[in-house]
């Protein structure tokens, strides 16, 4: 095999690259360029069309301030906040030892969490009219809470808005998005969805706007045309559809049961004993082959146990 030779094959001719869009909205650093396109000029522009989507729906919106769920939606609730002529506070300080909460098991769980990775400034949200800016919802226990705490600190009024727009069907290229059931946006309009986080109003960006806000910012010699948006439209580039036997895969292991499950046995696995100690007590058995003359021939026991 060794020839010098390089060998390439195409697997698919004429292939349209669909970059996932949910990497702009949440998952990648704002000061990353994906596919010619800055994540952070691009989430500039996704609150831009928010502002002018609240804009129209809401004309008399009475908001006082705009404050972000840190730390993704920051760029978008900064912009969002700049077009509505709204001042822009920061009302939330995270604890950055608190993982993220949506891809936690058990309600109970994300719920404790929310609680344990926000702190409020309660004056930036006192007797007033606040709009609080996410990246996206998901399950809604992060909004709700959220909702919750804002007007614990004193908030009059609190509307809610996604820089996505609804979450309606499983990611299945990696991303850990709970089973359609789990899904706040799940056959609910938005009034329900607003009913649900305790908000006053709800407000989520267009799939086109969201596009738009890529595309805007993309390479003009590296133009991108096509996203995988499979979360929010249900259309999968690689063409499943909903109700094929995949589908049902996916959901027996992403369901809440099969997480705890799966949780419960992690735990039940750190707690049993770990591997034994080689006879020169260095390494584990799989990974140590020396053979010690005799114990002043072998280096400390990992346990430290002076009787080994």
């Amino acid at each position: 095999m060794n020839t010098g030779n390089c060998r390439v094959r195409q697997c698919i001719d004429d292939a349209t690259p669909a970059p996932c869009i949910f990497e702009y909205v949440y998952f990648a650093r704002p000061d990353s360029i994906m596919d010619g396109v800055s994540v952070y000029e691009s989430r500039l522009k996704m609150g831009e069309y928010l502002a002018e989507k609240i804009k129209r729906v809401y004309p008399e919106h009475l908001i006082d301030v705009v404050i972000p769920i840190p730390d993704t939606s920051r760029t978008s609730a900064l912009q969002a906040a700049y077009c509505l002529g709204c001042p822009f506070r920061e009302g939330f300080i995270k604890n950055r030892y608190i993982a993220r909460t949506f891809i936690m098991p058990g309600q109970a769980t994300r719920k404790k969490s929310v609680r344990l990775k926000l702190n409020t400034i309660k004056s930036e949200f006192a007797g007033r009219n606040v709009l609080l800016v996410d990246d996206s919802i998901v399950r809604g226990t992060t909004a709700h809470e959220i909702v919750q705490m804002a007007r614990d600190a004193g908030a009059r009024n609190v509307y809610f808005c996604s820089a996505a727009p609804p979450i309606r069907f499983p990611n299945i290229y990696g991303i850990d998005i709970p089973t359609r059931e789990e899904l706040i946006a799940y056959e609910r309009r938005e009034d329900e969805i607003a009913a649900k986080i305790g908000c006053d109003w709800v407000v989520y960006q267009d799939l086109k706007d969201l596009e738009d806000s890529v595309k805007d910012v993309a390479s003009k010699e590296y133009p991108l045309t096509a996203f995988d948006t499979s979360c929010f439209s249900g259309e999968y580039v690689t063409g499943e559809r909903m109700g094929d036997p995949y589908f049902t895969r996916l959901y027996n292991l992403r369901n809440e049961d099969a997480k705890i499950l799966r949780n419960e046995g992690s735990v039940s696995n750190a707690n049993q004993a770990k591997p034994l100690a080689s006879n020169g007590g260095c390494e584990s058995v799989s990974n140590d082959t020396r053979n010690a003359a005799s114990k002043e021939d072998a280096c400390e026991p990992l346990t430290n146990d002076s009787s080994l």
